[in-house]
């Protein structure tokens, strides 16, 4: 069977010891997949397994370090406690009980995702919305919240563990619409997940579809956040509906509006593959615009060099390099984060070996509370260190690329650990935020404030 044609096979904690590769992972690995699946969510597929792992290398090899749990990936004495709770005692009212504590530690919903970011329309909290930029509505399809496989690092976590409280989805597009309707300044709609091209063709559709009214001509971009690029690009090729998907993403363009692809390539073993590489250029193909994005992992694409062939790759297949994100504070964050001033190092230095092509890429940038934080450089001025940030994204638009400066930490991994340089007290965007963004109609939180009680 050829690697198009192959058909979809998932694998979750429970079913992985069918795998043919079970067996050769050691004792100690398959104790981890036992013990870490029960806090962080374990789903992989035959595809993966079969083309994307270099099992000769395993454990370091970098897709299965971005696919399988570890023991390192909680704390050791949450993992020596859990261990023997799932192994010795079996008790599971014990088991859900440390659980549930290592999860609440382990900050579930980052950057006010769900306290400043859920919008309100006619007095209801719009559950299966995001709106914290003023241009962009992050739209979460009911249908649409697993993968075809879980990334280990994944800040979307909660979503698949069975935090119901924490989850976003939504049936149906009726109050997406009527609330893009009524705020004109949003020109950007994002489908995210979880995934939402696990979805058939038609429920895709369904969801994109009704974006397309002429009421809604100030939607310009539909873009649909996705990994199946990389854990399943036959989604592209083989499916029975994928020449339906292909399509749709026509149609979209055909309709004037612009269809983005944000393709979540981590690693260069993910473009490696002929299906990988087919996949993308049939997206291409329709007129979307395919663009690339990641976060900077410790254990998995810490090498400038990667970056560079992931990129490289990338244009060469007609895909755009857009962001390369800082890994957010917020699950196994200790495992995979790197120190601020080491990722500006890895991006410079890969950045430096691709064509202007490529240099469209963006980062490292920070997805936090009051937007994306891009880090600028660490020169030296006045005589001190420090990191220079701007925003590329932020909650009040005024606060877009205005440089601002830090003290330089080699140790600080995220925004909440910098101090401002010069003896300044507080970052610009800290004193009186509140009273700005509330003084902005156009601002996407004083739009929300508008249907609050006062």
């Amino acid at each position: 069977m050829s690697d198009a044609a192959r058909k979809f096979t998932p694998y979750t904690s429970r079913s992985i010891g069918g795998a043919p590769q079970w067996s050769k992972l050691s004792l100690e690995q398959r104790e981890a997949v036992a013990v870490v699946s029960r806090v962080l969510p374990f789903r992989v597929n035959s595809y993966v397994l079969d083309e994307l792992i270099d099992w000769d290398n395993v454990p370091d090899d970098p897709i299965y370090r971005l696919t399988f749990p570890h023991r390192d990936m909680l704390r050791p004495p949450e993992y020596e406690a859990l261990r023997a709770l799932v192994l010795l005692d079996k008790d599971e009212q014990r088991i859900e009980g440390l659980v549930h504590q290592i999860r609440a530690r382990m900050n579930p919903h980052p950057a006010g995702q769900m306290t400043d970011n859920v919008p309100r329309f006619d007095g209801k909290l719009l559950s299966g919305m995001q709106h914290k930029y003023r241009e962009t509505v992050l739209f979460f399809p009911a249908a649409g919240q697993t993968c075809h496989a879980y990334c280990t690092f994944c800040f979307r976590w909660p979503q698949f563990v069975g935090m119901d409280e924490l989850k976003f989805d939504a049936r149906n597009t009726v109050e997406l619409v009527e609330y893009l309707k009524r705020h004109s300044e949003v020109s950007d709609v994002l489908i995210t997940g979880g995934d939402p091209m696990v979805m058939s063709a038609r429920a895709l559709a369904n969801y994109i579809e009704p974006l397309l009214v002429p009421e809604l001509s100030h939607i310009r971009n539909i873009r649909i956040g996705t990994k199946s690029v990389a854990y399943w690009p036959q989604r592209f090729l083989a499916d029975k509906d994928a020449d339906a998907v292909l399509l749709l993403f026509e149609n979209v363009v055909a309709s004037g509006r612009s269809l983005d692809v944000m393709a979540h390539y981590t690693h260069p073993a993910e473009l490696r593959t002929s299906v990988a590489q087919l996949a993308a250029r049939r997206i291409v193909s329709t007129g979307a615009v395919l663009r690339m994005q990641a976060p900077l992992l410790r254990h998995v694409n810490d090498d400038p060099a990667d970056w560079v062939e992931l990129w490289a790759t990338g244009v060469r297949l007609g895909a755009v390099p857009y962001y390369m994100f800082v890994e957010r504070d917020t699950g196994p964050s200790d495992y995979f984060g790197l120190p601020l001033a080491d990722a500006y190092e890895i991006f410079r230095t890969a950045y430096a070996q691709v064509s202007g092509l490529a240099r469209t890429v963006r980062g490292p940038s920070m997805s936090a509370g009051p937007g994306k934080v891009l880090i600028d450089g660490t020169p030296t001025l006045r005589g001190e260190k420090v990191f220079a940030l701007q925003f590329l994204q932020g909650r009040d638009p005024d606060w877009v690329r205005r440089p601002f400066y830090a003290k330089f930490d080699p140790e600080a991994v995220w925004l909440d650990q910098l101090v401002p340089a010069f003896g300044e007290k507080r970052f610009f965007f800290e004193e009186g935020a509140v009273e700005r963004a509330g003084a902005s109609s156009s601002h996407p939180r004083a739009a929300q404030l508008e249907d609050e009680p006062s």
